[in-house]
């Protein structure tokens, strides 16, 4: 008799990050001495007839009220298989953007690891089982932390030592926008360090304008930089504006983390608006759907570069051959990584988290393979939903 899903619960959270906080009229992450900013998350726990539980604790508000409205369908199914519900959901979430669909397919994965003892990415086709890591820094700040192009080219030393091969970029945000400044930023970076580390430049879509996305990706193109990603206001979902970009600057892009779902991506890399390919499970609807967007990128014959830290992340780069690195995201010399304290074993996603070579291993546990602190969770806890 095949196994069914009996219950799903979504609980909510809030951390605090010491010495953080947003800049004037801006709405990143920034160094903010003495300030503490509190940030919300969601753990999702999907048990089954056969006493295994599917966890996974990511995704956001917008996320978790897209589980509200599918979970239901879930409660009696066969949690093995994740394709028909994965399309079922899909057409569910149509008329939205189907981030929803990430932390139920990250955790039915979860649940297979468990069931047939084995890592998601061996399940997926393991290629490799440690991952080249780049430091992704911060926004730039006004506090003394990343505050110049001087400090960017100093950090960038400081993870070249630690043994960091590749470093990112990000810009000013708010107020402090200034697209002379970041461009001055990347060649003060190039400068220091170009020809000893692959450089990224991530405005963060902040640049008022292509003309100014265009500055930024000349200054790029003076010191090899190995991608310029979401640069302007369009938010990064123009094909044309970024094909046209392209046409400009010889600095490849790297675009779609900002369009969702399968046949977006595709349609960005067959328009040839990209040059790298995004993927994020918990973006693009779970692991079921970041890897369809690896094959296609893949079949394009170009690498997909997936997002952010996790384990769901790490495990989806362990199989797909074509992506270079691990964004370990996000550092600064004086402020913590944001990363959320709910891991009770030994996985770390902190700036020191990587090796000599500066490579981060693949959890090998079944499933997820991390140990999610629960009573961290449950301690700090500001609202529950259950489905049965």
């Amino acid at each position: 008799m095949s196994p069914t899903i009996e219950r799903i619960e979504s609980i909510e959270f809030s951390y605090e990050l010491p010495d953080v906080g947003t800049p004037p009229g801006g709405f990143d992450v920034v160094y903010d001495p003495g300030n503490a900013m509190e940030r919300t998350l969601f753990a999702v726990r999907v048990e089954t007839s056969d006493g295994l539980v599917g966890r996974y604790v990511g995704n956001n508000s917008p996320g978790a009220a897209q589980v509200n409205v599918v979970a239901d369908y879930l409660i009696g199914k066969d949690p093995l298989k994740r394709e028909r519900h994965w399309s079922e959901i899909k057409r569910a979430l149509r008329k939205y953007d189907r981030m929803g669909m990430g932390p139920l397919d990250i955790a039915l994965w979860d649940y297979a690891g468990q069931k047939y003892d084995a890592p998601i990415h061996e399940l997926l086709g393991t290629h490799r089982e440690r991952l080249p890591a780049y430091a992704s820094t911060y926004q730039g700040d006004r506090s003394g932390g990343l505050d110049s192009p001087a400090a960017y080219a100093d950090f960038a030393e400081e993870c070249l030592a630690m043994g960091y091969p590749a470093y990112k970029v990000h810009g000013w945000d708010g107020d402090w926008r200034d697209a002379d400044l970041l461009a001055e930023t990347v060649r003060a970076v190039g400068e220091r360090v170009g020809d000893e580390m692959d450089l990224m430049v991530d405005p963060a879509c902040d640049l008022e304008t292509w003309a100014e996305a265009l500055q930024v990706g000349r200054a790029c193109d003076e010191y090899d930089y190995l991608w310029l990603e979401d640069p302007y206001r369009d938010g990064g979902i123009s094909q044309h504006g970024h094909r046209r970009l392209g046409e400009h600057v010889d600095t490849p892009l790297l675009q779609t983390e900002h369009v969702r779902g399968l046949e977006p991506h595709t349609d960005f890399v067959a328009s040839e608006a990209t040059d790298f390919v995004r993927a994020d499970p918990d973006y693009d609807a779970g692991i079921t759907g970041a890897m369809k967007v690896a094959r296609v990128a893949e079949g394009f014959g170009l690498d997909v570069e997936f997002h952010a830290p996790g384990p769901a992340k790490r495990h989806c780069m362990a199989a797909a051959r074509n992506a270079n690195y691990y964004e370990m995201a996000l550092v600064h010399p004086d402020a913590p990584n944001t990363t959320p304290p709910v891991y009770a074993g030994d996985y770390r996603d902190e700036i020191d988290a990587i090796d000599d070579d500066g490579t981060v291993p693949v959890p090998d546990g079944p499933g997820l393979g991390v140990e999610y602190d629960w009573d961290f969770i449950e301690a700090n806890a500001v609202g529950r939903r259950e489905y049965a």
